[in-house]
Protein backbone atom coordinates (compact mmCIF):
# COMPACT_ATOMS: atom_id res chain seq x y z
CA UNK A 1 0.00 0.00 0.00
CA UNK A 2 1.42 3.37 -1.21
CA UNK A 3 1.39 6.33 1.61
CA UNK A 4 -0.56 9.73 0.27
CA UNK A 5 1.88 12.35 -2.08
CA UNK A 6 1.57 14.80 0.88
CA UNK A 7 2.94 12.65 3.10
CA UNK A 8 6.02 11.82 1.29
CA UNK A 9 6.96 15.67 0.93
CA UNK A 10 6.45 16.68 4.35
CA UNK A 11 8.92 13.99 5.51
CA UNK A 12 11.26 14.61 2.65
CA UNK A 13 11.68 18.35 3.52
CA UNK A 14 13.82 18.13 6.52
CA UNK A 15 16.25 16.11 5.29
CA UNK A 16 17.13 18.52 2.79
CA UNK A 17 17.45 21.42 5.74
CA UNK A 18 19.59 19.34 7.46
CA UNK A 19 22.00 18.26 4.15
CA UNK A 20 22.44 22.33 3.72
CA UNK A 21 23.48 23.16 7.56
CA UNK A 22 26.02 20.31 7.26
CA UNK A 23 27.17 21.92 3.79
CA UNK A 24 27.09 25.45 4.70
CA UNK A 25 29.18 24.09 7.68
CA UNK A 26 31.76 22.36 5.94
CA UNK A 27 32.16 25.55 3.33
CA UNK A 28 32.86 27.47 6.35
CA UNK A 29 35.79 25.16 8.29
CA UNK A 30 37.55 25.11 4.68
CA UNK A 31 37.41 28.92 4.56
CA UNK A 32 39.20 28.88 7.68
CA UNK A 33 41.95 26.14 7.28
CA UNK A 34 42.79 28.40 3.81
CA UNK A 35 42.90 31.81 5.33
CA UNK A 36 45.24 29.97 8.22
CA UNK A 37 47.37 28.39 5.51
CA UNK A 38 47.35 31.88 3.59
CA UNK A 39 48.38 33.70 6.99
CA UNK A 40 51.33 30.77 7.76
CA UNK A 41 52.41 31.67 4.21
CA UNK A 42 52.48 35.25 4.41
CA UNK A 43 54.71 34.59 7.47
CA UNK A 44 57.08 32.28 6.18
CA UNK A 45 57.65 35.03 3.45
CA UNK A 46 58.05 37.63 5.92
CA UNK A 47 60.87 35.68 7.64
CA UNK A 48 62.30 34.62 4.48
CA UNK A 49 62.91 38.36 3.32
CA UNK A 50 65.65 38.50 5.93
CA UNK A 51 67.32 42.20 7.13
CA UNK A 52 67.20 43.66 3.44
CA UNK A 53 63.53 43.69 3.71
CA UNK A 54 63.18 45.12 7.61
CA UNK A 55 65.93 48.00 6.09
CA UNK A 56 63.22 48.95 3.69
CA UNK A 57 60.71 48.87 6.21
CA UNK A 58 63.03 50.87 9.00
CA UNK A 59 63.60 53.63 6.43
CA UNK A 60 60.19 53.95 5.86
CA UNK A 61 59.35 53.85 9.34
CA UNK A 62 62.27 56.39 9.49
CA UNK A 63 60.73 59.25 7.68
CA UNK A 64 57.39 58.94 9.30
CA UNK A 65 58.79 59.64 12.35
CA UNK A 66 60.34 63.18 11.21
CA UNK A 67 57.16 63.73 9.76
CA UNK A 68 55.46 63.44 13.23
CA UNK A 69 56.71 62.86 16.53
CA UNK A 70 55.22 59.81 18.81
CA UNK A 71 53.80 57.75 15.87
CA UNK A 72 54.89 54.20 15.24
CA UNK A 73 58.48 53.67 15.13
CA UNK A 74 58.82 50.90 12.53
CA UNK A 75 58.08 47.78 11.30
CA UNK A 76 57.54 46.25 14.61
CA UNK A 77 55.33 48.91 16.27
CA UNK A 78 57.51 50.24 18.58
CA UNK A 79 56.88 53.54 20.62
CA UNK A 80 58.46 56.02 22.14
CA UNK A 81 59.16 55.17 25.66
CA UNK A 82 59.09 58.07 27.24
CA UNK A 83 56.52 60.64 27.34
CA UNK A 84 57.51 64.55 26.97
CA UNK A 85 57.19 66.84 29.93
CA UNK A 86 54.56 69.71 29.50
CA UNK A 87 54.07 70.71 32.78
CA UNK A 88 57.20 73.02 32.69
CA UNK A 89 57.00 76.82 31.02
CA UNK A 90 60.24 77.02 29.21
CA UNK A 91 60.67 80.76 28.15
CA UNK A 92 63.03 82.89 26.93
CA UNK A 93 63.75 86.03 28.21
CA UNK A 94 65.62 88.54 26.64
CA UNK A 95 66.40 92.95 28.21
CA UNK A 96 67.96 95.89 26.95
CA UNK A 97 68.86 98.74 29.22
CA UNK A 98 70.28 101.98 28.86
CA UNK A 99 71.56 103.53 32.18
CA UNK A 100 73.48 107.09 32.35
CA UNK A 101 75.93 107.20 35.19
CA UNK A 102 78.44 109.19 36.73
CA UNK A 103 81.40 107.04 36.90
CA UNK A 104 81.24 104.13 34.20
CA UNK A 105 83.81 102.07 35.37
CA UNK A 106 82.45 101.75 38.79
CA UNK A 107 79.13 101.20 37.65
CA UNK A 108 80.41 98.15 35.19
CA UNK A 109 82.36 96.75 38.51
CA UNK A 110 78.80 96.93 40.16
CA UNK A 111 77.31 94.77 36.83
CA UNK A 112 79.43 92.28 37.28
CA UNK A 113 79.14 91.68 40.60
CA UNK A 114 75.40 91.22 40.73
CA UNK A 115 75.40 89.24 37.86
CA UNK A 116 77.90 87.14 39.53
CA UNK A 117 76.11 87.16 42.57
CA UNK A 118 72.87 85.59 40.59
CA UNK A 119 75.16 82.26 39.14
CA UNK A 120 75.56 84.16 35.97
CA UNK A 121 78.33 85.13 33.87
CA UNK A 122 79.42 88.46 31.69
CA UNK A 123 79.63 87.41 27.89
CA UNK A 124 80.38 90.08 25.47
CA UNK A 125 81.84 93.55 26.66
CA UNK A 126 83.11 96.55 24.37
CA UNK A 127 83.93 99.93 25.71
CA UNK A 128 84.97 103.36 23.55
CA UNK A 129 85.57 107.15 24.40
CA UNK A 130 83.89 109.92 22.69
CA UNK A 131 85.58 112.86 21.56
CA UNK A 132 84.74 114.87 24.90
CA UNK A 133 86.68 111.75 26.71
CA UNK A 134 83.15 110.14 27.96
CA UNK A 135 83.48 106.77 28.40
CA UNK A 136 80.84 104.35 27.10
CA UNK A 137 80.45 100.21 27.46
CA UNK A 138 78.35 97.61 26.14
CA UNK A 139 78.41 94.10 27.81
CA UNK A 140 76.06 91.29 27.85
CA UNK A 141 75.06 89.41 30.98
CA UNK A 142 73.77 85.79 31.05
CA UNK A 143 71.57 85.30 34.57
CA UNK A 144 69.70 82.67 36.02
CA UNK A 145 65.52 83.01 34.86
CA UNK A 146 65.31 82.74 38.52
CA UNK A 147 66.99 85.70 39.50
CA UNK A 148 66.41 87.87 36.02
CA UNK A 149 63.94 90.77 37.86
CA UNK A 150 66.37 90.87 40.52
CA UNK A 151 69.49 91.59 38.64
CA UNK A 152 67.33 93.80 36.78
CA UNK A 153 66.27 96.32 39.29
CA UNK A 154 70.08 96.23 40.01
CA UNK A 155 71.42 97.10 37.13
CA UNK A 156 68.50 100.17 37.12
CA UNK A 157 69.97 101.16 40.35
CA UNK A 158 73.09 102.16 39.01
CA UNK A 159 72.12 105.20 38.13
CA UNK A 160 69.66 107.35 35.48
CA UNK A 161 67.28 104.97 33.76
CA UNK A 162 67.47 106.31 30.22
CA UNK A 163 65.83 103.12 28.02
CA UNK A 164 64.15 99.42 29.02
CA UNK A 165 62.96 97.15 26.43
CA UNK A 166 61.96 93.69 27.91
CA UNK A 167 61.05 90.60 25.83
CA UNK A 168 59.69 87.29 26.53
CA UNK A 169 59.28 83.95 24.01
CA UNK A 170 57.29 81.06 24.90
CA UNK A 171 58.80 77.93 23.50
CA UNK A 172 57.17 75.31 25.26
CA UNK A 173 55.47 73.55 22.25
CA UNK A 174 59.19 73.60 20.49
CA UNK A 175 60.74 71.88 23.52
CA UNK A 176 58.36 69.35 23.53
CA UNK A 177 58.28 68.62 20.18
CA UNK A 178 62.27 68.25 20.20
CA UNK A 179 62.38 66.05 22.83
CA UNK A 180 59.66 63.88 21.67
CA UNK A 181 61.56 63.68 17.91
CA UNK A 182 64.66 62.90 20.34
CA UNK A 183 63.46 59.76 22.04
CA UNK A 184 62.02 58.57 18.91
CA UNK A 185 64.84 59.18 16.92
CA UNK A 186 67.51 57.15 19.64
CA UNK A 187 64.83 54.19 18.95
CA UNK A 188 65.17 54.01 15.67
CA UNK A 189 69.00 53.91 15.73
CA UNK A 190 68.88 51.50 18.17
CA UNK A 191 66.61 49.12 16.19
CA UNK A 192 68.95 49.79 13.05
CA UNK A 193 72.31 48.87 15.11
CA UNK A 194 69.95 45.71 16.07
CA UNK A 195 69.46 44.84 12.32
CA UNK A 196 73.08 45.56 11.21
CA UNK A 197 73.86 42.47 14.60
CA UNK A 198 71.61 40.38 12.49
CA UNK A 199 72.74 40.93 8.89
CA UNK A 200 74.80 38.28 7.15
CA UNK A 201 75.41 39.62 3.17
CA UNK A 202 77.82 42.75 2.35
CA UNK A 203 74.92 44.38 0.70
CA UNK A 204 72.69 44.80 3.49
CA UNK A 205 75.82 45.92 5.96
CA UNK A 206 76.46 48.34 3.30
CA UNK A 207 72.29 49.64 3.24
CA UNK A 208 72.45 49.63 6.84
CA UNK A 209 75.35 51.68 7.67
CA UNK A 210 74.37 54.03 5.07
CA UNK A 211 71.11 54.32 6.79
CA UNK A 212 72.74 54.45 10.27
CA UNK A 213 74.88 57.23 9.60
CA UNK A 214 71.69 59.39 8.49
CA UNK A 215 69.51 58.91 11.67
CA UNK A 216 72.74 59.49 13.78
CA UNK A 217 72.82 63.21 11.76
CA UNK A 218 69.68 63.81 12.38
CA UNK A 219 69.77 62.82 16.17
CA UNK A 220 73.01 64.77 16.77
CA UNK A 221 71.04 67.97 15.01
CA UNK A 222 68.18 67.81 17.02
CA UNK A 223 70.20 67.38 19.97
CA UNK A 224 72.23 70.34 19.29
CA UNK A 225 68.53 71.86 18.88
CA UNK A 226 67.83 71.17 22.80
CA UNK A 227 71.29 72.26 23.97
CA UNK A 228 70.49 75.82 22.58
CA UNK A 229 66.96 76.20 23.35
CA UNK A 230 68.08 74.87 27.11
CA UNK A 231 70.72 77.61 27.38
CA UNK A 232 68.12 80.20 26.51
CA UNK A 233 65.51 79.13 28.47
CA UNK A 234 67.54 78.90 31.51
CA UNK A 235 69.88 82.21 31.23
CA UNK A 236 68.30 85.11 30.47
CA UNK A 237 70.04 87.71 28.46
CA UNK A 238 70.48 91.37 29.12
CA UNK A 239 72.34 93.84 27.23
CA UNK A 240 73.80 96.87 29.44
CA UNK A 241 74.40 100.27 27.82
CA UNK A 242 76.21 102.20 30.67
CA UNK A 243 77.09 106.00 29.06
CA UNK A 244 78.49 109.03 30.74
CA UNK A 245 76.87 111.57 28.55
CA UNK A 246 73.41 112.58 28.52
CA UNK A 247 71.27 110.75 26.26
CA UNK A 248 68.22 112.07 24.23
CA UNK A 249 65.18 110.58 25.08
CA UNK A 250 62.83 109.99 22.13
CA UNK A 251 59.61 111.80 21.88
CA UNK A 252 60.54 114.72 24.80
CA UNK A 253 59.73 118.38 24.42
CA UNK A 254 62.81 120.64 24.07
CA UNK A 255 63.05 123.79 25.77
CA UNK A 256 62.79 126.93 24.07
CA UNK A 257 66.20 128.90 23.87
CA UNK A 258 66.98 131.67 25.89
CA UNK A 259 69.67 134.60 26.27
CA UNK A 260 72.63 132.78 27.44
CA UNK A 261 71.93 130.19 24.96
CA UNK A 262 71.68 132.63 22.05
CA UNK A 263 74.65 134.20 23.78
CA UNK A 264 76.70 131.08 23.72
CA UNK A 265 75.59 130.17 20.17
CA UNK A 266 76.65 133.38 18.98
CA UNK A 267 80.36 133.19 20.35
CA UNK A 268 80.44 129.52 19.10
CA UNK A 269 79.50 130.89 15.42
CA UNK A 270 82.39 133.54 15.84
CA UNK A 271 84.67 131.30 17.28
CA UNK A 272 83.73 128.80 14.62
CA UNK A 273 84.29 131.56 11.37
CA UNK A 274 87.40 133.09 12.94
CA UNK A 275 88.92 129.43 12.87
CA UNK A 276 87.93 129.01 9.50
CA UNK A 277 89.31 132.67 8.36
CA UNK A 278 92.78 131.56 10.00
CA UNK A 279 92.72 128.30 7.90
CA UNK A 280 92.33 129.95 4.87
CA UNK A 281 95.37 132.49 5.90
CA UNK A 282 96.79 129.33 6.48
CA UNK A 283 96.63 128.09 3.46
CA UNK A 284 97.13 130.96 1.36
CA UNK A 285 100.22 132.12 3.49
CA UNK A 286 102.34 129.89 1.38
CA UNK A 287 102.01 131.46 -1.72
CA UNK A 288 101.63 134.70 -0.73
CA UNK A 289 105.23 134.31 0.42
CA UNK A 290 106.28 132.88 -2.80
CA UNK A 291 105.24 135.77 -5.08
CA UNK A 292 106.81 138.52 -2.55
CA UNK A 293 109.98 137.15 -3.19
CA UNK A 294 109.63 136.47 -6.79
CA UNK A 295 108.23 140.30 -7.00
CA UNK A 296 111.24 141.89 -4.84
CA UNK A 297 113.72 139.57 -6.99
CA UNK A 298 112.30 141.55 -10.16
CA UNK A 299 112.48 144.96 -9.14
CA UNK A 300 116.06 144.75 -7.28
CA UNK A 301 117.80 142.42 -9.50
CA UNK A 302 116.20 141.60 -13.02
CA UNK A 303 114.72 144.82 -13.55
CA UNK A 304 117.68 147.23 -13.12
CA UNK A 305 119.94 145.31 -15.73
CA UNK A 306 117.63 145.27 -18.42
CA UNK A 307 118.50 147.81 -21.71
CA UNK A 308 116.40 150.98 -21.12
CA UNK A 309 114.62 152.49 -24.26
CA UNK A 310 115.65 155.61 -25.78
CA UNK A 311 113.23 158.38 -24.83
CA UNK A 312 111.43 159.41 -28.78
CA UNK A 313 112.34 162.57 -29.53
CA UNK A 314 110.17 165.56 -29.77
CA UNK A 315 107.97 166.54 -32.47
CA UNK A 316 108.95 170.02 -33.93
CA UNK A 317 105.87 172.61 -34.59
CA UNK A 318 104.80 173.68 -37.78
CA UNK A 319 105.72 177.21 -38.61
CA UNK A 320 103.39 180.15 -38.40
CA UNK A 321 102.80 181.38 -42.22
CA UNK A 322 101.77 185.63 -42.19
CA UNK A 323 98.37 185.89 -42.85
CA UNK A 324 97.55 187.72 -46.02
CA UNK A 325 95.50 190.77 -45.70
CA UNK A 326 91.55 190.77 -46.96
CA UNK A 327 90.65 191.62 -50.25
CA UNK A 328 94.20 191.78 -51.97
CA UNK A 329 94.90 189.13 -54.29
CA UNK A 330 98.82 187.65 -54.27
CA UNK A 331 100.66 188.95 -57.18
Amino acid sequence: MTEPTHVRRSTGLPVRVLAAAFLTAALALTGCSGASDDAGAGSAADAAAGPEAEARSEAGAGAADEAGAGAKAGADGSKATRAPDLTANHIIRTASLTVRVKDVPKALDAARTATENAGGFVGDETTSRDDEGHERTRVVLRVPTGAYEEVLADLEGTGTLVEREAKAQDVTEQVVDVESRITTQRASVARIRELMDRATRLSDVVTLESELSSRQADLESLLAQQASLKDRTSLATITLHLSETPVERSGGEEEEPGFVDALAGGWDAFVAVLRWIVVVLGAILPFAVTVAVLVFLWMRLVRPRLPRRPAPAPVPAPAATPEQPTGTSAP
